[in-house]
């Protein structure tokens, strides 16, 4: 299969006399930012963000997509005051909490830029890590990059001991399940190829959604890169703000499983399959030896047949028949679910494939006007 192409982004080229100016040839950056209840903290990290992002204006044009997703305190009208009289700041509001996934996605469909970048509002990821994200990018020419504060190189810092392990283990065990070797899956702060993300047809509500994306990128076989990341909440400590989650820790735990189905069901099915397969050869293989010794004391006792060894055997070491012959049926019920969603997942991927590709067409068709 064949990635996504990337269009064509023009370069600058000094000295041309006609053409759009040298600044509005420069790439196109946005900053989506979702938001949930975060008026205390709100206009001071977009003010430092927006600094920074102005710090980056020799290289990259850029624009704020800030999305409320249904607050229930004045972030509205904090970020509505922040974003009067700034053109490229971008506000969009829903009247309702509706997740993570469906917040990233209203901001990916109103944002214009060849590149897309996510962060966090509390900026427990520092804006530094944008124009780091962006150097990858177009060194790499990935499609997507990381900020992955699990791989080499990367910390954490002044994070809770219970936040942490969930998210450690959450992370390792996606990347033992996902092809390739990313060290972080579940992270929100990432740097995206605008029009590839564009074309993927995203459905999560939550926090999932994270995952799914690199799930739908490597089934197109798109390229994705990490860098060393900083996960730092010190400034929430500081600053007296109690960091919330917008799901439990039970849904999303149970959405961190769902996610590695989706990578490699073969760890749910097949690996717990064959396993079950070597107890239940061992414990059968006992069974045979039992009926085997039973069958060999009862031929020096005359009139006799294999039953009667089988039933001897049976009187002696019952637990062996039963923890055989339950292995065995559940070996063969998780070997065949394994096949058959190994079959599924492929016709998952081709049909995806499918569908992306025909979606681009669409869109190009569209944009040309044919």
């Amino acid at each position: 299969m064949k990635e996504i192409e990337r269009p064509r982004i023009d370069v600058l080229t000094p000295g041309l006399p006609d053409g759009p100016s040298q600044a509005q040839r420069l790439p196109l950056v946005s900053v989506v930012v979702p938001v949930y209840n975060e008026a205390a903290i709100l206009e001071r990290n977009l003010g430092i963000l927006c600094e920074h992002l102005a710090s980056l204006e020799r290289r990259f044009r850029w624009e704020l997509v800030v999305v409320d997703d249904g607050s229930t305190d004045d972030t509205a009208m904090r970020l509505e005051r922040f974003a009067r009289g700034r053109s490229n700041i971008i506000v969009l509001h829903h009247f309702r909490n509706f997740g993570l996934g469906q917040a990233l996605k209203f901001g990916f469909n109103r944002s214009r830029g060849d590149y897309i970048v996510t962060l966090d509002a509390d900026l427990s990821y520092a804006p530094e890590h944008v124009e780091l994200m962006l150097d990858r990018m177009i060194a790499t020419r990935a499609r997507i990059v990381v900020a992955s504060p699990y791989m080499k190189g990367g910390r954490i810092s002044h994070i809770p001991w219970h936040r942490r392990y969930l998210s450690v283990w959450a992370n390792k065990f996606l990347s033992s399940t996902a092809e390739g070797n990313l060290a972080t899956l579940t992270g929100m702060v990432r740097a995206y190829d605008g029009p590839f993300l564009r074309s993927l047809n995203l459905r999560a509500m939550g926090a999932e959604v994270n995952s799914k994306i690199i799930h739908q990128a490597m089934i197109l076989q798109a390229r994705i890169e990490e860098v060393p990341a900083h996960l730092d909440w010190s400034a929430l400590e500081h600053n007296g703000v109690r960091r919330r989650s917008s799901l439990k820790i039970l849904r999303h735990t149970m959405a961190v499983m769902l996610s590695g189905f989706l990578f490699r069901p073969v760890v749910f099915f097949i690996a717990p399959g064959l396993v079950l397969l070597a107890l239940s050869i061992y414990a059968n293989a006992w069974t045979i030896i039992h009926v085997f010794e039973h069958y060999q004391i009862l031929s020096r006792a005359g009139d006799f047949d294999v039953t009667d060894a089988v039933a001897a055997a049976f009187r002696q070491t019952p637990h062996t028949f039963i923890i055989g012959g339950m292995t065995l049926m559940l070996a063969i019920q998780l070997l065949s679910l394994g096949i058959l969603s190994l079959q599924s997942k492929h016709y998952f991927e081709e049909t995806f494939y499918l569908g992306t590709t025909l979606y681009k067409e669409v869109r190009r068709s569209e944009w040309m006007g044919e």
